[in-house]
């Protein structure tokens, strides 16, 4: 049986390349990067700052929504601005860190916008991309845009094969959303191999779907002893359908503390903590297999650039390599 611990990830494109590392665990930033625990509209005044400080700091991601809506039962409006023209601006204001996404809500989008704007931000990112994928949580976008949300999961993977399709150096497909053949074909072709396409929750499909199908997973917090039976199953999957480790990632709602030993208490999808309980937790994921942890401050209770600058110096250097 192959050691899905020791054996490296495929190497898709830089952003992806550096975020990942099979057996290690990076940080990551949800965006915005803001304190908004009162209101599902974020203050985006120092979004751009925030961001290049993040990057200055060694944080390796950051991670846009898609959320076309302000739909009051969900309570969050995301980052406000929309996802790919965000990119685009991102893509020109930093130079190193991932730009991820989680995720597009394919159904909800004709799948030939997402591949174009897609390989076009990863182009001018010089491979920077990491692009999560989604069937969508929030029912009242569907009437919204006259979409079929009984019918979101075959859409989910029509859109998905025809973004494959369009990264190929000769594109053919027909499915529900169109037919592409010889001679027209789609330009800019991703800076790297294809675009990294990392499948939310279930996104409505099989686990098998997704572990043949996905660059990666983008999983939920869970308690550890679940999420380790989670991963066990995720890699016996991978391993009976004979594909390669893919890497898994999971975001956290977190609250750093001013005492450096204070012990967690639960938040929404997350806890407030010191930061050694925070490594310590985090160093428990990375035993387990989780690659990648996108941390959500939006319940943060302290000034955010010191959050910020604390996490980079107590918390980031436990997770470099050599570590």
């Amino acid at each position: 049986m192959r050691d899905e611990t020791t054996s490296h990830f495929a190497q898709i494109n830089r952003g992806f390349n550096t975020t990942f590392q099979n057996g290690r665990l990076s940080l990551g930033l949800v965006v915005p990067i803001a304190q908004y625990e009162h209101t599902p509209v974020p203050d985006m005044s120092d979004h751009l700052d925030r961001v290049k400080l993040a990057e200055a700091l060694g944080f390796k991601a950051v991670w846009l929504r898609d959320v076309p809506f302000n739909v009051p039962s969900f309570g969050d409006a995301g980052q406000v601005f929309d996802p790919f023209t965000y990119l685009g601006f991102l893509a020109a204001q930093t130079s190193e860190i991932a730009l991820g996404v989680s995720s597009i809500i394919l159904p909800l989008r004709h799948p030939a916008h997402v591949a174009k704007a897609g390989a076009t931000v990863d182009a001018l990112s010089g491979g920077r991309l990491i692009l999560g994928v989604a069937c969508g949580d929030r029912p009242e976008e569907y009437p919204a845009m006259n979409a079929d949300f009984n019918g979101r999961a075959q859409a989910f993977r029509d859109s998905f094969d025809y973004i494959r399709a369009m990264g190929e150096a000769a594109p053919q497909i027909t499915n529900a959303f169109g037919t592409v053949a010889s001679p027209i074909d789609m330009l800019p072709k991703p800076d790297g191999s294809k675009l990294p396409l990392l499948v939310t929750g279930s996104s409505r499909q099989s686990n098998d779907w997704i572990a043949e199908n996905g660059d990666g997973w983008m999983t939920y917090p869970r308690p550890a002893d679940v999420q380790n039976r989670v991963l066990q199953h995720w890699r016996q999957n991978l391993t009976r359908l004979d594909q390669p480790a893919k890497p898994v990632l999971q975001p956290l709602y977190f609250d750093l503390a001013d005492d450096p030993d204070q012990p967690p208490s639960p938040i929404h999808l997350g806890f407030r903590s010191g930061h050694r309980p925070l490594v310590q937790y985090l160093k428990q994921l990375e035993n387990i297999g989780i690659n990648h942890v996108a941390l959500n401050l939006r319940f943060s209770t302290g000034p955010i650039e010191t959050t910020l600058t604390q996490l980079a110096e107590h918390v980031l250097p436990a997770f470099t390599k050599g570590s």
